[in-house]
């Protein structure tokens, strides 16, 4: 009975890291059409922060953390979530979600040039076919005519690159850091501190801000399935999964979220999805998959 009960939660935490990391590109191209960037991604880390807390208080779970400790958590927050995720939601204003996702997958990557430029890593002969088929996918998705020449398209993709590398830092960063040991405390602390500083960028854009009862009911109903669904069972989800499954049976959320946003997009928002786009995918995800069979990068969660 208990092999039974751990498959189905499994199982169940696949789901989470598969179908609801790969919808948040929807949700938040859905809510965004409404609401100011930084205001919905502040709204959505600062609740989800409180109600981790909340939990953890219920659960009686130590949240105490040293002066280093809340130095890192709000590094790690600023790389991951106030920029890392923030700017991309603003690009979700100029970008099909589901070409976001594409290109947020090549994140792998990103990591794995920076582990050598700043770290000196060796990057194995795999990981190299890896780089180069990396190369190629990301060229063959943002030299489309029928893309670059949408209003708005370039500037969205350069600055989800630059999201991109922020992560990838982060990443490298949070490998080395003096943090809170309780996972789910240390998240916490990422998302208040990250969302404290999306509302502070937020007023410093000038964004009006307005209560949720003014909000269209899509929107509602995006914004509470962003916090609860990808902000808190889905990174529970991941690191329950990291304990009792291998880091690369984990990593496969990192091809199969881009899937699951394209074909949500192409669904509920009509984003099409041209010949280009499918080869793209199938020549960027085989390079990732050869630079995490070798390195076995983990996907980092926060910054979905």
């Amino acid at each position: 009975m208990g092999v039974n009960r751990k498959t189905i939660s499994i199982v169940l935490a696949f789901f989470s890291i598969y179908v609801i990391w790969g919808s948040t590109y929807l949700l938040n191209k859905i809510a965004v059409g409404e609401l100011p960037p930084f205001k919905l991604a502040s709204i959505r880390f600062v609740s989800a922060g409180i109600l981790i807390f909340i939990i953890a208080k219920i659960l009686k779970v130590n949240i105490s953390i040293t002066k280093e400790q809340l130095k890192n958590t709000i590094i790690a927050g600023f790389l991951f979530l106030t920029f890392g995720n923030g700017v991309v939601v603003w690009a979700l204003k100029y970008v099909d979600s589901g070409f976001t996702a594409l290109e947020i997958s090549a994140q792998p990557l990103v990591v794995l040039i920076l582990m050598r430029i700043l770290q000196g890593k060796k990057i194995s002969p795999m990981s190299y076919i890896g780089v180069l088929l990396g190369f190629i996918g990301i060229y063959l998705l943002v030299s489309q005519k029928q893309i670059i020449s949408q209003e708005g398209q370039i500037k969205g993709m350069i600055m989800i690159f630059i999201c991109m590398l922020s992560w990838a830092y982060g990443s490298l960063f949070v490998g080395k850091a003096n943090l809170p040991t309780n996972y789910f405390v240390n998240t916490g602390y990422q998302m208040l501190a990250g969302g404290i500083m999306l509302a502070i960028a937020s007023l410093c854009f000038g964004e009006t801000w307005s209560l949720p009862s003014s909000w269209s009911a899509d929107v509602q109903w995006s914004m509470v399935a962003l916090i609860i669904f990808g902000s808190i069972i889905a990174f529970t989800s991941f690191n329950y999964l990291l304990k009792v499954v291998s880091p690369e049976k984990v990593a496969t959320s990192t091809y199969v979220n881009p899937i699951i946003a394209l074909i949500l997009g192409w669904w509920i928002l009509n984003e099409q999805i041209t010949k280009q786009s499918i080869i793209a995918a199938i020549v960027l995800l085989t390079g990732v998959y050869f630079i995490n069979t070798k390195r076995k990068i983990k996907p980092r969660s926060i910054g979905r």
